[in-house]
């Protein structure tokens, strides 16, 4: 009988081995809780999460139709990450899940799944916080994606399929969903029958939207990200698309729909002009085409001197 080999689980490639292996279980659990929840709370109950947002109009409410498409990519870009999770065979690829994602976004999936329940019992004191909880996740789940995996175009499926839904999911509270749930906890929220009411936290909800597309758009500029382009210019319009809406927070989410995807060509050919500036070929002059002086080339009794980048290959090798 053979005898069975035990497994040193504090070698540090088992640890890694193992955490792959568990990812790839629990990771496709939480998305299929998460997605099912979402189902049955917008077309099982009534009233369904659009419905109850609908119901509860801010000057920062988003189109509940643009969202419910907005979460429905996230979700398919959750489940291409799911089969990377298993297909992986790079070793930064399987670092990148492992260690740059990771739990975060397991838990994060469960979050959303309970702030879905929560939304439809309209407990939105509860739902502010998971949405908080929910934003921290993610904000940590970037970070920690962006130190140990940079977006490269050598691996443009880890681009797609780990860095896409993870920026994605992590916009969706941060520029939306967090400080609409918020306005209705503090009680700005008021029936769509009585648009009188907007005028009432108009600069609130322009403070709010400013502020979260000015640093949007610096990391848009900087950075020169896409799915940050794309997805921020997705949740503005979002936002100027339901309507009443009071005019400065009208305005502002209708410049920036325009800003981000300006912003990115801006900085795309700024970075393009630079480079090649910096890669202009230099012209050397007649000096320094000249050939070193006679005095330099020989020393005395005619022997030939070494230049400052020539080897004495004998006296190397012996």
């Amino acid at each position: 009988m053979m005898e069975s080999m035990p497994i040193d689980t504090r070698h540090p490639a088992v640890r890694e081995y193992l955490a792959l292996i568990r990812l790839q279980v629990l990771t496709p659990l939480s998305l299929l809780i998460n997605i099912a929840t979402t189902i049955v709370c917008s077309a099982v109950l009534t009233p369904g999460l659009s419905e109850i947002s609908r119901q509860y109009s801010t000057t920062v409410a988003p189109n509940p139709s643009l969202i419910a498409i907005y979460v429905s990519l996230l979700f398919i870009g959750q489940i291409g990450y799911c089969v990377l999770l298993v297909c992986a065979r790079k070793p930064e690829t399987k670092i990148a899940l492992v260690k740059g994602v990771g739990l975060p976004l397991v838990i994060a999936n469960w979050v959303m799944a309970f702030w879905a329940i929560a939304w439809v019992l309209q407990a939105f004191l509860v739902s502010t916080v998971l949405l908080g909880i929910l934003l921290a996740l993610m904000i940590y789940a970037n970070i920690t994606l962006l130190v140990y995996d940079s977006p490269t175009r050598s691996r443009p499926l880890d681009v797609v399929f780990i860095h896409a839904p993870v920026r994605a999911f992590m916009l969706w509270p941060l520029m939306v969903m967090f400080p609409y749930s918020l306005f209705i906890t503090l009680g700005y929220a008021f029936s769509p029958s009585e648009p009188q009411h907007y005028a009432r936290y108009q600069w609130t909800g322009f403070g709010v939207m400013m502020g979260v597309n000015v640093f949007g758009l610096l990391v848009v500029i900087l950075s020169r990200d896409i799915v940050w382009c794309v997805s921020a210019s997705w949740l503005c319009a979002s936002v100027w698309s339901r309507s009443p809406k009071p005019m400065p927070v009208w305005l502002t989410c209708v410049l920036f729909t325009i800003a981000y995807p300006l912003g990115l060509m801006a900085s795309s050919l700024y970075m393009r002009f630079r480079g090649y500036r910096n890669g202009a070929i230099m012209l050397s002059t007649d000096d320094e085409n000249d050939g070193p002086a006679i005095g330099q080339e020989q020393g005395q009794g005619g022997e030939q001197q070494r230049g400052p980048h020539q080897v004495d290959v004998d006296a190397l090798w012996g």
